[in-house]
């Protein structure tokens, strides 16, 4: 059964920790802001996938210069942002009609691979749900205030994006009342009662957050233009 295909990219960072005055989805990595490589991952995978765009509204300025700049012409809708994650993502969910798949994904994970969007879509049309994650590489402790203790490292993965979902599940999954422990998709449809699938996700898919993460973001695309 062939499944219509949505993206639906969240860029409401500020750059705080990055310390920086413009929203690290649009600093410059590699030539051109992070955000268009974002979008770009997704059109390599498909130039039919259906991609919504969500922005802080007073982003929307900055978003058309760019656009304008580097002649970035693809069909995106545009939604405005809400005050949280979660206030974004619905608002992005109501700019989608009709049923189909739709890959959430953080615009600041510019390096996220055709194959790992692939996979999300095919593991969601299976399992209505398929979340990227990724095996921890270091030990790990529980802390409370006055005690630690080592834990079972490979009982634990490190969430990523795309998160995919079925349409109709994550639309209805996001009527939920917001709280502040989903912290992601996943954890929004988790408590709306569904089941998460869990497939391999890649090291190299960093979220940018910190300065060194643009630095490890650069060296890993040049990596990829030599080979």
């Amino acid at each position: 059964m062939h499944y219509k295909e949505y993206a639906l990219i969240v860029a409401g960072g500020k750059g705080t920790r990055i310390k920086s005055k413009l929203p690290k989805q649009f600093l410059e990595l590699n030539g051109k802001p992070v955000l268009l490589h974002t979008l770009e991952a997704f059109y390599r995978y498909s130039e039919q996938i259906n991609i919504v765009l969500v922005l802080p509204e007073d982003d929307f300025t900055i978003w058309k210069e760019i656009c304008k700049k580097y002649d970035f012409n693809k069909p995106i809708t545009l939604q405005k942002g809400g005050e949280s994650r979660f206030q974004s993502v619905k608002n992005g969910l109501e700019k989608i009609e009709g049923d189909g798949l739709v890959a959430i994904h953080d615009g600041v994970r510019p390096l996220v691979s055709e194959d790992i969007i692939g996979a999300s879509f095919r593991l969601a049309a299976v399992h209505q749900s398929a979340v990227a994650a990724v095996r921890l590489k270091e030990s790990i402790r529980m802390t409370d205030q006055d005690n630690t203790k080592a834990m079972d490292r490979s009982r634990f993965r490190l969430i990523q994006t795309p998160q995919t979902f079925d349409l109709n599940l994550i639309k209805q999954a996001y009527q939920i009342k917001e709280d502040t422990s989903m912290t992601d998709d996943a954890s929004v449809a988790e408590k709306s009662g569904h089941v998460i699938s869990l497939f391999e996700g890649s090291y190299e898919n960093i979220k940018i957050t910190t300065a060194e993460d643009l630095i490890v973001a650069e060296a890993l695309l040049n990596s990829k233009t030599k080979t």
